[in-house]
């Protein structure tokens, strides 16, 4: 039986586009009858991603990229400066000996050719495809496409691990994501609003003579501000069969915890500087099945101005997981809590510990379940 870590997040927005659509706006969702503000699961994966590089050494952290025969080559005139060139016709030749398809970028001459979509790669697998196109070079002999694909199945970085990767070229080197991430959304209906700006000129805003001191430029940004319900669910078997070891597991898990929980999208953040951190976190160990508390806002939050929107919301969201327990008997084995304040629903939902605790309990809690680390 998997077991799985779910993170429930209750955070404020303040006036912000941290996530905007094709025109500009912030992105909504319908739920529940009413326009909800929405902040794309990529997006969120991506702010976790780049907040990984704090966490993380750059050996475990993946690149995604299109210019994948760029980066070998790199790699390859780093290691075999005798190589620099023939390193990008090294480094094509691997990946078409792994039946990648690669092919001249649009409008550019004389550059490297491209994958067709992005590809998700470890520094370690690039390293080690370097390595295995400099013996092959050396040694005049032809590469093998079996030892090329074994490489990509092995050493994955902690981000391939937890979100997966997709080749559509070859679906075997496809990695199944460890980790699921549900598109936030506002509680409560939210619409948007409109910020009128304008820019003053300094010189004419100076000048004696009589013409206008008004704007350089002008214009709207569209933002809105809400209070959201975020969601990760984390499937610790398959992290661990992802990574090849139990050890490297419970640390991506701690890593992806405090990633997820304080990582922002950075749409429009100089506009805004909307950095909040989560009101509230629960996190909830189970070994029957992910189990996301969004049914908690399908009727969404009415406005109140005396009590705002947060801790109603936190009832709301602990009303709703007694709900689910009481009639699906669905009861998690742990669950921890950090919040800003104390309440009632707050005390009920877990045992209270400090966030800078928590990735750390969660790893005791679960490090039992973890082959090999049964007495760590």
């Amino acid at each position: 039986m998997s077991t799985y870590v779910d993170i429930h997040i209750i955070q404020n927005l303040p006036p912000s586009c941290v996530n905007r659509d094709d025109s500009g706006s912030p992105k909504s969702a319908i739920y529940g009858g009413v326009r909800r503000l929405r902040v794309s699961s990529q997006s969120w994966k991506r702010a976790a991603r780049l907040y990984f590089d704090d966490l993380l050494d750059a050996s475990d952290v993946g690149v995604r990229t299109k210019r994948v025969a760029g980066v070998l080559a790199a790699k390859i005139a780093e290691d075999a400066p005798e190589l620099t060139e023939s390193a990008l016709s090294l480094a094509e030749g691997v990946f078409k000996t792994a039946k990648i398809k690669l092919s001249p970028p649009r409008g550019k001459k004389n550059a490297p050719q491209e994958s067709g979509y992005l590809m998700f790669l470890s520094a370690g697998q690039i390293g080690r495809l370097a390595e295995l196109a400099i013996t092959s070079a050396r040694g005049g002999e032809a590469l093998d496409a079996r030892t090329v694909k074994k490489i990509f199945k092995e050493a994955h970085a902690v981000d391939i691990a937890l979100f997966g990767r997709m080749v559509a070229d070859d679906t075997d080197l496809n990695v199944d994501a460890a980790c699921q991430v549900a598109h936030a959304i506002s509680t409560h209906a939210a619409e948007n609003e409109y910020d009128f700006f304008t820019a003053v000129d300094d010189e004419k805003s100076r000048s004696e003579e009589e013409e206008d001191a008004g704007a350089g430029m002008m214009g709207t940004v569209e933002f809105s501000s809400a209070t959201m319900y975020r969601y990760a669910t984390v499937n610790l078997d398959m992290l661990v069969k992802n990574l090849g070891d139990g050890e490297a597991a419970l640390r991506a898990l701690e890593v992806f915890i405090k990633g997820f929980c304080l990582s922002m999208p950075t749409g429009k953040q100089n506009t805004f500087a909307n950095r909040t951190v989560p009101e509230t976190v629960v996190v909830s160990v189970r070994e029957d099945q992910p189990v996301s508390l969004v049914g908690a806002f399908e009727k969404p939050i009415p406005q109140d101005a005396d009590r705002g929107y947060v801790d109603r919301s936190v009832e709301s969201l602990v009303r709703y997981s007694s709900t689910i327990e009481e009639n699906y008997g669905l009861r998690p084995l742990a669950s921890l809590v950090v919040a800003l304040q104390d309440s009632e629903a707050v005390s009920s939902v877990g045992e209270r510990v400090s966030f800078a605790d928590l990735p750390g309990r969660v790893r005791d809690i679960v490090a039992p379940r973890v082959p090999g680390q049964e007495r760590a």
